[in-house]
């Protein structure tokens, strides 16, 4: 934690905390990817600090679905004017990514694995102390 803590410190731009229209037009945009990419997706949780998306098995590379879902979702901010770096544009006026580098992927080998993941990320949000989150792009297992 003190790590983390350090390193929020030395960034270039203040750390992004989605705020609740944010995490509405973030999931508006995976909405957009989803229906273009034809992905499947069994559970997602939209939070102020990081995002979980449980994707069905797929022809694309996990890497570029996530690169898709993300950059839709900046364009649904943008297209919004909601972006929480638009204080921050450049001369060019472009924006800096609210997203991170990487992702964190995890490829899940067994229906007991992706019952758990889905059940980790749908209980998310409650952990945090916000509501339950309903996505209609959310195909049930």
């Amino acid at each position: 934690m003190a790590l983390r803590l350090r390193a929020k410190r030395h960034l270039r731009y203040p750390p992004v905390a989605f705020t609740g229209p944010q995490a509405g037009a973030v999931g508006r945009g995976f909405a957009e990817a989803m229906a273009e990419g034809h992905y499947v997706v069994h559970a997602c949780s939209i939070l102020p600090e990081h995002v979980h998306v449980v994707i069905a098995r797929h022809a694309r590379a996990v890497e570029r679905i996530v690169g898709h879902l993300k950059a839709r979702a900046t364009q649904r901010l943008l297209a919004e004017g909601i972006h929480p770096l638009a204080d921050h544009a450049r001369s060019d006026e472009s924006v800096p990514s609210p997203w991170g580098r990487r992702g964190w992927n995890v490829f899940l080998h067994s229906r007991e694995h992706l019952c758990r993941a889905v059940r980790y990320v749908e209980q998310n949000s409650l952990k945090e102390g916000k509501p339950a989150q309903r996505w209609r792009f959310v195909t049930p297992l």
